[in-house]
């Protein structure tokens, strides 16, 4: 579990094919590993839970299996690209954005970025499949980083980058053309289903609507 607030700034090494299949991946995350990061350990990369399977003064090293690239963008990395990494949470941690799974849904291109006030405003293409859980003023994960959605449209998404979160991840310098790890809140997840299953067992008026999830998160 996560809480998609950024606390390494990491930089790849290498990104290499493994003869077995998927990849080996390799961080340069001094600070992570000063935290205590230790083989076996959950790591959010760029909004992907991966576990630590060597680590030293220096570098963490990452088995990522097929079933990953297919989901993210991490098979597209290369030496010397940042990347956003977080430890997972630990009981009585303070958590600073909304809970990460690291369990991508999608990865998605980013459509614009502008600039807007002291940050930037970017937008997102959505798949139509995951639109329902996307609404104004909820949660999202994009490359691991806790966004709150600025608002919806049919096929897109924007959010409101701060210059804090544009200096301490890599949103700050991908552009239009790019592509990030995105996964949709759980808490909306669950409710939704949880939703949806109810009214096809008590009523017929169909899936719960966005409408509804917004009034949700205003509760």
């Amino acid at each position: 579990m996560f809480t998609g607030i950024i606390g390494h700034a990491g930089r790849v090494r290498s990104c290499e094919p493994d003869p077995r299949g998927g990849t080996a991946l390799v961080v340069f995350a001094p600070t992570l590993i000063a935290e205590g990061a230790e083989p076996k350990d959950s790591i959010c990369v760029n909004g992907v839970c991966l576990t630590v399977v060597h680590a030293d003064v220096e570098l963490v090293r990452f088995d990522v299996v097929p079933e990953t690239l297919r989901r993210s963008n991490l098979g597209a990395l290369r030496a010397g690209e940042p990347v956003n990494v977080e430890a997972s949470l630990r009981a009585g941690d303070r958590i600073g954005g909304h809970f990460v799974y690291g369990h991508v849904d999608a990865t998605l291109p980013i459509l614009a970025k502008r600039p807007e006030g002291q940050g930037s405003r970017m937008t997102f293409g959505l798949p139509a499949e995951l639109a329902r859980y996307v609404v104004y003023k909820g949660y999202v994960a994009l490359d691991g980083v806790s966004l709150t959605v600025a608002s919806v449209d049919a096929g897109s998404f924007d959010v409101a980058l701060i210059p804090e979160t544009a200096a301490r991840t890599t949103l700050g310098v991908k552009a239009a053309g790019a592509t990030v790890n995105f996964e949709v809140d759980p808490i909306a997840r669950y409710a939704l289903g949880a939703a949806d299953a109810y009214a096809e067992a008590y009523d017929d008026r169909g899936a719960v609507t966005t409408e509804e999830l917004e009034w949700a998160y205003e509760i």
